[in-house]
């Protein structure tokens, strides 16, 4: 199980800012994407924007391997505009 952590827009599609998943250990950021997906199929839209923070480190979402810890905190980051 993991925590993920939801931010700005994230936040608002998903309808909440943090939960915990049963996710498998050993999964790459595109399938853990995918994983959240199903469960909150309205942030499909910010895929292509979206960035991932595996315990504070940013992963790109494609076929790097992650090797989860129970209790690991996962954020979802959409893209910050300012100026």
């Amino acid at each position: 199980q993991v925590s993920v952590l939801y931010f700005a827009r994230s936040a608002e599609l998903a309808g909440l800012r943090c939960e915990t998943l049963s996710v498998p250990r050993q999964i790459t950021s595109l399938q853990l994407w995918e994983e959240i997906v199903k469960i909150h199929p309205r942030l499909a839209v910010i895929r292509d924007q979206v960035v991932f923070a595996v315990q504070q480190e940013y992963v790109l979402l494609g076929d790097q391997l992650l090797v989860l810890q129970p209790g690991d905190e996962v954020a979802i980051i959409p893209p910050i505009s300012g100026g």
